[in-house]
């Protein structure tokens, strides 16, 4: 899973917010309620950790609820997706569900499927955007670039290990576009990987504009095409794939979830709750210290879709890439 540099939100940072803005004490939360478990596939302060517990702050008080991080780290989402599945379908139970978890479901490497879950709302949404050396590469638009590698261009990718979103949206942007997959280069991270692509040794970067913002502003990055539904203010020469004609729409994505057996009441509640708290300034500036805006909240409705597409075409790509069975 890609991480995102959260700035001033540091573990040590969200700790403090969360010690002066909670004047709930859990005790009184829970003397009407149980407490909500809030499960994560991350170690305290990992990315995953941090966006849990930044809704949490205020969904405490818009659900008038106590809650609680779980992590159960290990296998890719896969025990916290097995914890979760073990969890009575009683509203208490929440999930927060990555771009790494639908890889992990799309896998089989988990008990849990896709119809056993009701999503609730997206946290966060950082789009796949394919970069390139602005002083090196031959590529000035994103039409010379899109038309360079339809000829054939011999084209060297880079993303972070393989099997994850970078691997998958190299081999699905080549197949969008009915050429070969390309060369591609794994790197321990984004940081490295934009420091890589400014080196020379890649020719196309697969990053989140979170993690190459500093070489991006400084003007040794170009990003050229965003695999979004929309563009990107801080990056106005870049342009969709889809107003290129190529149907591709991938992100490093976090969101929530609860059980698909939770009363339909129960669930339009924890919507709301959340949703009305990743509304708050808080949660705003969180976002915005992470590179992202207030598009990446999203309620029930999107988010589904969102989480369906991703482990459906996932299964077949990993397949054909011939990294499942």
């Amino acid at each position: 899973m890609k991480s995102n540099p959260f700035h001033t939100f540091t573990p040590a940072r969200v700790a403090a917010i969360a010690a002066t803005v909670l004047v709930f004490s859990a005790s009184t939360l829970a003397a009407e309620k149980p407490p909500i478990e809030v499960v994560t596939h991350a170690g305290a302060g990992g990315g995953t950790d941090v966006n849990s517990r930044m809704m949490m702050l205020r969904a405490r008080r818009t659900l008038k609820q106590d809650m609680v991080v779980v992590n159960k780290r290990g296998g890719g989402g896969a025990a916290a997706m097995n914890y979760f599945g073990s969890r009575p379908a009683d509203g208490n139970t929440i999930m927060t569900f990555t771009v790494g978890h639908a890889i992990t479901m799309a896998k089989g490497k988990t008990k849990l499927k896709v119809g056993e879950m009701a999503p609730i709302a997206r946290g966060t949404n950082d789009p796949q955007i394919l970069m390139v050396n602005c002083k090196t590469s031959p590529y000035k638009t994103p039409e010379a670039f899109v038309a360079g590698m339809k000829k054939g261009d011999a084209l060297k990718y880079g993303g972070t290990q393989t099997g994850t979103i970078d691997h998958l949206t190299v081999f699905l942007w080549a197949k969008r576009l009915g050429v070969e997959m390309p060369t591609y280069l794994p790197f321990k991270g984004g940081g490295e990987l934009a420091t890589q692509l400014v080196a020379g040794a890649v020719d196309v970067g697969t990053l989140n504009l979170s993690e190459a913002a500093a070489p991006v502003e400084a003007g040794d990055i170009c990003p050229l095409v965003i695999l979004a539904n929309e563009g990107m203010a801080p990056i106005p020469k870049a342009k969709t794939a889809k107003s290129l004609g190529i149907d591709l729409v991938l992100s490093t994505t976090r969101g929530f979830v609860t059980h698909a057996g939770v009363d339909p009441a129960r669930r339009a509640e924890l919507e709301a709750g959340i949703m009305k708290a990743m509304k708050h300034s808080l949660y705003q500036a969180y976002l915005m210290n992470s590179g992202l805006d207030s598009t990446s909240p999203q309620p029930s409705g999107p988010w589904g879709e969102q989480i369906r597409a991703m482990v459906g075409e996932f299964g077949p790509a990993l397949k054909e890439m011939g990294l499942i069975e």
